[in-house]
This record gives C-alpha cells, sequence and structure tokens, in this order.
C-alpha cells in the first residue's frame, strides 16, 4: 500500500525524533510527492554529522523517494575553531583511518570548509576519508574532491557488478540494469525501496575501478 505524503511526512518526523543525537524541534520537514525536503539548523558539537544523521534518518522511512537537505550548519562560539586547528584534526583522523593510502590525500580548510584532494585507487578510500573528517570539531561543511583511477575494462566492471548483485540478498538483481562506460557505472531500473536503492549504489561504487556511479533507479514502492 502506498503512503500518502502527509503519511510520509509523519513518520519521518518520528524517526528524526527516535534518533537521540537530535533536536529535531530545530528541523523542519515537508513531503511532496515522496520527496522529503529537510530545512532549520543544527548547532551541536557534531553538527556536521548530525545534518547527515537527520537525512539517512528520513530515507530509512518507506516511502520516501527522495531527500532534499537544506540544513544549515550553526557552530556556537564556543566550538568555532581556527582552520589550522581543523585541519590539523582533520590529517590525523585520516591517518588514523586510512594509515596506508593516507598521503595520497590533501586537505585545504577556509572558513571551515573542507575540501579534500587527491587520488586513491578505491571507493572505499575516497568515503572514508570524508566520514573521518566529518567528525572533526568546527567542521561546517565537506566537499570531497578526491579522484579515483579507473583498474579494469568496463565489460569486466559490470560483470562484476551484475555478479554482486545476484550474490545479495538486498537487491533484486532482474530488476537493475548495469552499463559502464570507461570507469563510470549508470545504474537503470526500479527497486521497492530508498535503501534498496542506496544497497544498489553502494554495491557499484564497491567494484574495483569506478570512478563515477550514475544512479538513476527510480524508487516504485
Amino acid at each position: 500500500m502506498n503512503r500518502t505524503d502527509s503519511e510520509i511526512e509523519g513518520y519521518v518526523k518520528e524517526e528524526l525524533q527516535w534518533s537521540p543525537d537530535l533536536d529535531s524541534a530545530d528541523v523542519a520537514v515537508s513531503v511532496k510527492q515522496g520527496v522529503v525536503a529537510l530545512t532549520g539548523f543544527v548547532h551541536s558539537y557534531l553538527s556536521y554529522l548530525n545534518k547527515y544523521e537527520a537525512e539517512a534518518a528520513a530515507k530509512r522511512v518507506a516511502g520516501v523517494t527522495a531527500v532534499a537537505n537544506d540544513i544549515e550548519v550553526r557552530l556556537p562560539s564556543v566550538d568555532q575553531r581556527s582552520d589550522p586547528e581543523i585541519a590539523r584534526d582533520a590529517v590525523a583522523s585520516i591517518k588514523t583511518q586510512l594509515p596506508v593510502s593516507w598521503e595520497h590525500i590533501k586537505i585545504v580548510v577556509k572558513d571551515g570548509w573542507m575540501t579534500l584532494e587527491g587520488e586513491v585507487e578505491w571507493q572505499y578510500q575516497r568515503a572514508t576519508a570524508e566520514h573521518a573528517v566529518r567528525g572533526v570539531k568546527g567542521v561546517r561543511g565537506v566537499s570531497n574532491l578526491i579522484r579515483l583511477k579507473p583498474r579494469v575494462q568496463p565489460s569486466e566492471l559490470k560483470k562484476k557488478i551484475q555478479e554482486a548483485f545476484r550474490r545479495g540478498a538486498e537487491v533484486d538483481a532482474n530488476r537493475i540494469i548495469v552499463e559502464a562506460v570507461g570507469g563510470e557505472v549508470i545504474l537503470k531500473g526500479t527497486v521497492r525501496s530508498w535503501a534498496e536503492r542506496q544497497e544498489a549504489e553502494r554495491v557499484a561504487w564497491s567494484a574495483p575501478g569506478v570512478t563515477k556511479v550514475e544512479d538513476r533507479i527510480i524508487v516504485s514502492p
């Protein structure tokens, strides 16, 4: 049974209240045709993480087809730090999470906004670097510009992703079409939930040699 926008809105608000690290009173929710818009602000020590926790909470609700996250990060004066301090902590965090490949990643910080640059071989390294710096005190936002090196032929890449879909239990491989051009992958088809769509994208990114995933999968409950 399809949920109405009003029902989805109610469930998203409940899910936000269920998240202990969020002050849901500062986040407004609106829904139109299954698309959730989050507005308001977060202002705790882990503000940037809280912003994406709110987004993750909305995506967990059945019937949600997309999320527009316009939550603003507002840091209390006690949590504001200089750019060099933020950069030093970010480097230390990435070094801890990626002890082998951290030297391939460069960090630029301006007014609390962090940009990650460099080149790595695997998507998990790119994602881990961003995750490592999101929790650094004083960060207002992160732009992940780390590039990926292509490693395999497109035909092999497509085959590996399709095989991974068939092995997994969370994605219906018969409903997803995979196309590969160089290291870029395009996903098409339909899935039953936003969670299944995210899992399909995660699986595609996990294949060696993927430099970009364009997710055109449609959520059709």
